[in-house]
């Protein structure tokens, strides 16, 4: 899908995370190319700064801005809500897609392993702080950038943050199979809002997110990306489709591979999980506020 192809955008906010690189960065060009008020969020001041600049020299478009947020804190992600709200009335499209790894097993400030405090209740929070002003809006859209990693993903909510036994690939799998449980459970919740939510593998992408491997898989990842894995511009494509596509309006719930929707694993669609690891995530990130 290239930006000409995109429908117009003009008017529609979108609020995009992890847009400081890789296919994040791609798609905030193609969507803010396409006339939308895009809103990049990243990590770094300086970083989020000059990618600011190149979205806006690469797009054209003067209707861009950025706003911070760590996702590794939930303090963050408060603060990331509060301020987005007091600032814009509108959100039309959410697009969840910060993600990390970790080579050994990380606790945020929250007492949460970071691989799932990032790339799950990130996901999770930001979106409960923000859904009332998604609803607002509808018909309004929220994107969740998934993995097929998740058809190999493991969710034991007795030890979800792998106090026992943590491996990179198990905990970033299981983030993902959370990503595709969440999108499962909010449409279950969202039905009749005219809100929609989807997840999306967006393939397998030469980005930057490998390089918290260890040093050791560095070479095979290095030869992985050169000869088997896509471009960002690619894998971007998968999630503006799902963003802006005429194609998938009114549908929700749906895990979504090369702009098809596929079935997800079986554990993701188990929804008696999918409601336990709400529950779950409802208290590991004290939302809603008692």
């Amino acid at each position: 899908m290239t930006t000409e192809a995109l429908p117009d955008m003009t008017g529609k906010t979108v609020l995009i995370t992890g847009a400081t690189s890789g296919i994040g960065l791609e798609a905030a060009v193609m969507l803010a190319g396409a006339g939308a008020r895009l809103i990049i969020v990243g990590r770094n001041v300086a970083k989020t700064g000059i990618v600011l600049a190149e979205v806006a020299q690469r797009s054209e478009s003067k209707h861009i801005n950025s706003m911070l947020c760590d996702f590794a804190s939930q303090a963050a992600i408060h603060r990331l809500a509060d301020q987005f709200i007091a600032r814009h009335q509108r959100l039309d499209i959410l697009i969840n897609n910060a993600g990390t790894v970790n080579a050994h097993r990380r606790l945020t400030e929250d007492g949460v392993e970071t691989t799932f405090a990032v790339n799950h209740l990130g996901y999770f929070l930001l979106t409960n702080l923000l859904l009332d002003r998604i609803k607002a809006s509808a018909p309004a859209r929220i994107v969740n950038v998934a993995s097929q990693a998740h058809y190999q993903g493991t969710l034991d909510l007795n030890d979800p943050g792998f106090e026992h036994g943590y491996r990179i690939m198990h905990a970033y799998r299981r983030s993902k199979l959370a990503n595709v449980l969440f999108t499962r459970e909010l449409a279950r919740r969202l039905e009749g809002s005219d809100v929609t939510v989807n997840a999306v593998h967006p393939g397998v992408v030469a980005t930057h997110i490998w390089d918290g491997a260890p040093r050791w898989t560095q070479p095979i990842f290095a030869v992985t990306k050169k000869f088997f894995m896509i471009s960002p511009e690619a894998g971007a494509k998968t999630i503006v489709y799902l963003a802006a596509s005429p194609e998938v309006e009114g549908k929700s719930g749906l895990y979504f591979e090369n702009n098809q929707p596929k079935e997800p694993s079986r554990l993701a669609r188990d929804e008696a999980l999918g409601e336990t690891l709400w529950i779950e995530s409802e208290r590991l990130t004290h939302f809603p506020s008692p």
